[in-house]
């Protein structure tokens, strides 16, 4: 949980105080890669990779365990706004099909954008905010987006085929597994848990690649992942989609914020502790700012 966060005033020319400064605090997340197709009835795609994790809360990290990022000063004068645009999750290709999946869409709030993650591959993966996992035949690793998520794996490169995990946001090492000798999926990586509305969430990871033969096993899907809305999670194995993105802010019960067209989770600012939060699901090109 994170301490009081201080701020001050502007002071004018002649003594008279000014607008409220303080310090904002967010996680902004985006769109994970959909998981890849083959041709074959039994697919053996990579898993999606999560969308980019990009954090400034607390003693928390940003993504593939880097360090947390500086906070925002922002001066409450209502007309100070942030533009707000939430990345959509990458789509799978259809059943049957010898493609790859698409990569997450960015997200934006001001000037922090989270990459979106890189889509699963029949063959390659996907570079993006985290690697998609590399489907049968292919064992390259595609990568992560520096400080915001890890590698996707590599598929198995010879039959029965399997493809690799989608790297995903957490830990020390954000990489999705390389498929296994056997039959054997990659696993997707891990997400990250943030605490900055004031209970632990885990959100982006990496989704699980898929096998080929007699008794496939499925890649392990990273905690975090799958197409669940808002969590910027990779997309599972058999073609899922990615999970949408969002922006978290933080900033002191002393100010309120001013949406022009951003969704909210709850529909209005919460509190927690001496702060408040808010928690935009859906917005595009639209604005915040604070009084």
């Amino acid at each position: 949980m994170a301490g009081p966060v201080s701020f001050g005033y502007q002071v004018a020319q002649g003594g008279a105080t000014g607008p409220v400064e303080f310090e904002l605090q967010y996680l902004v997340i985006a769109g994970g890669g959909g998981a890849g197709a083959s041709q074959y009835v039994s697919d053996s795609g990579g898993g999606g990779g999560a969308g980019g994790y990009r954090n400034s809360y607390a003693s928390e990290t940003s993504g593939d365990g880097e360090a947390t990022e500086s906070t925002i000063t922002v001066i409450a004068d209502g007309t100070t706004t942030y533009t707000v645009t939430i990345g959509g999750g990458g789509g799978a290709p259809p059943a049957s099909s010898y493609s790859s999946a698409a990569n997450g869409n960015n997200t934006i709030f001001g000037s922090i954008t989270s990459t979106g993650g890189g889509g699963g591959g029949t063959s390659a993966g996907n570079s993006g905010g985290s690697g998609g996992g590399s489907g049968h035949m292919n064992g390259s690793t595609p990568s992560g987006t520096a400080n915001q998520g890890g590698n996707g794996g590599g598929g198995k490169t010879s039959s029965p085929w399997a493809g690799g995990g989608g790297g995903g946001g957490g830990g020390a090492s954000g990489n999705g597994q390389t498929a296994a000798n056997y039959q054997t999926a990659g696993g997707g990586a891990n997400g990250l848990a943030s605490s900055i509305t004031g209970s632990s969430v885990t959100r982006a990871g990496g989704g699980g690649g898929n096998a080929q033969g007699a008794s496939p096993t499925q890649g392990s899907d990273g905690s975090g992942s799958g197409s669940t809305a808002n969590k910027g999670g990779g997309g599972l194995a058999n073609r899922g989609s990615g999970g949408s993105g969002v922006v978290i802010l933080r900033y002191p019960n002393t100010v309120t914020i001013n949406n022009s067209g951003c969704t909210f989770e709850t529909g209005a600012e919460q509190t927690d502790g001496s702060d408040k939060y808010v928690v935009i699901t859906a917005a595009s090109g639209a604005t915040v700012s604070w009084s």
